[in-house]
């Protein structure tokens, strides 16, 4: 059985421009810092094993760089997802509570999240636009109002 509804599809970034600012200012002086110590230190005479975990720091900074910028996240008349490194998806059918929670006094860099209860697991879904965060808010009053 189906709980919520929305009324439109609402689809837009995970996101917001402030929090993409803020991951390009941090990935830009962690990258400098990197080639800074590169610079410093004979990187090259230490182990294998230094070099792999230096590369697969780097490697997890760029990677989780690119997916802030590029992820999105969607509210249809099936469920809630989100695009990242891995994509999730929470059909209607299967929420069985919402809630919104945030970081109180940096709401305007980190805006509320929905947490999504489905059985025994949990899911989170950010929102980078006003039309998400609204969307969010009617979904954890939905959920709220059928305890």
């Amino acid at each position: 059985m189906q709980f919520y509804q929305p009324e439109k599809s609402v689809a837009g970034p995970a996101y917001s421009a402030g929090f993409k600012v803020l991951a390009t200012v941090v990935t830009l002086v962690l990258a400098g810092y990197g080639v800074s110590v590169a610079l410093r230190f004979p990187i090259m005479q230490y182990g294998f094993g230094i070099k792999m975990l230096l590369l697969g720091s780097a490697l997890m900074l760029g990677v989780s760089y690119y997916w802030f910028l590029r992820s999105r996240t969607a509210i249809d008349e099936r469920g809630i997802s989100q695009s990242w490194l891995y994509d999730k998806r929470v059909e209607w059918r299967d929420v069985r509570g919402a809630k919104m929670i945030g970081i109180p006094y940096l709401t305007w860099l980190f805006p509320p999240r929905l947490v999504v209860r489905t059985g025994n697991a949990f899911a989170t879904f950010n929102a980078g636009s006003q039309d998400l965060l609204v969307e969010f808010a009617r979904i954890s009053l939905a959920f709220q109002m059928k305890r």
